[in-house]
């Protein structure tokens, strides 16, 4: 058996994908997989690569094929991240399971690192990593769990005049970037979890399409009892968002429908309701004032594009299942 299931859900990045699976196999690890068996006398983590191939248009099974110790799962079209996610855990193995995604690159020892703090620590069941920019600065990924008061200015045209405190408890500013201390919850460019947590709470809620889902998760580890700790030691780059970039028309509409999902599954009906409707008068507004600038002669296309996209956030109504 594995010591670590990595599962990477994978969209048009091929070359990312590349880089990623490079930066795996040069750590510290020993690799499992199809006609790779852990060498009990290695005393290096065991690690198992699984890849959910979502449907490239590009040479992202090219790619693969330089990598024989993957366990790729191709699908015929993209299930997205989240049901993609949940078929790779579904085949692994691991007694610890990791969530990647294929634009990050793992440094130095951050996967044995992130394994050893859950062996040392039986009462935390998801870890995560100090995690960089392209560029190396940090990128923020630790959180609290947010209060309604937070969804109202958190990536709203409003975020700017927030209260501060509102905004540094969320996102944990006042927190060392390379310490290590319980958090609500981390983003899920990488996270490992143990297999007793996603045995007890299952895997991620199929009902966000992109967005939240890592939240939610971790929401239900911390009502099962579990700890989520943020690991500063462990690090990994983050070039960030490459596969959603693709789909910037709706990225909109997933983020905030994600947000009000999950407002009303934590927080009640009315809740979310309230929140649905306040943001749409938000994106209202701001469609408003797109098309007076268009009109006004500034920057015309980009206007013209802002409106179509707020357009169709208003037509969805940001309603999920």
């Amino acid at each position: 058996m594995p010591d670590v299931s990595i599962v990477i859900v994978s969209w048009n990045v091929a070359d990312l994908l590349d880089a990623c699976l490079r930066s795996i196999a040069g750590g510290p690890v020993q690799l499992v997989g199809p006609g790779r068996q852990a060498d009990p006398e290695d005393e290096r983590l065991a690690v198992e690569v699984i890849v959910v191939e979502s449907g490239s248009g590009d040479h992202s099974l090219e790619v693969l094929e330089r990598y024989p110790w993957v366990v790729t799962l191709p699908q015929a079209e993209n299930i997205g991240f989240t049901r993609g996610n949940n078929l790779g855990l579904r085949a692994a193995r691991g007694r610890y399971l990791m969530l990647l995604n294929p634009d990050t690159e793992v440094l130095d020892d951050a996967l044995p690192t992130l394994a050893a703090y859950l062996d040392a620590h039986p009462d935390v069941g998801i870890v995560g990593p100090h995690t960089l920019n392209s560029d190396g600065s940090t990128q923020s990924t630790r959180r609290e769990f947010p209060t309604f008061v937070t969804a109202l200015f958190e990536s709203t045209w409003l975020q700017r005049f927030a209260p501060p405190g509102v905004l540094r408890r969320y996102m944990l500013s006042d927190r060392p970037d390379d310490g290590t201390y319980d958090v609500g919850w981390m983003q899920g460019s990488a996270l490992m979890a143990r297999r007793e947590v996603y045995e007890q709470i299952g895997g991620l809620d199929e009902g966000y399409t992109m967005y939240s889902e890592e939240m939610d998760w971790c929401r239900r580890a911390r009502d099962a009892g579990w700890r989520r700790v943020y690991v500063g030691s462990a690090r990994i780059i983050h070039h960030g968002g490459k596969s959603s970039d693709q789909v910037e028309a709706r990225r909109h509409i997933y983020f905030q429908q994600s947000k009000v999902r999950y407002f009303r599954k934590f927080h009640g009906r009315l809740a979310g309701e309230t929140l649905r409707l306040y943001l749409l008068a938000q994106y209202a507004w701001q469609l408003g004032l797109e098309w007076l600038k268009g009109r006004l002669g500034h920057k015309p296309a980009l206007r013209r594009q802002r409106v179509a996209a707020y357009r169709e956030v208003l037509r969805s109504g940001l309603r999920s299942e």
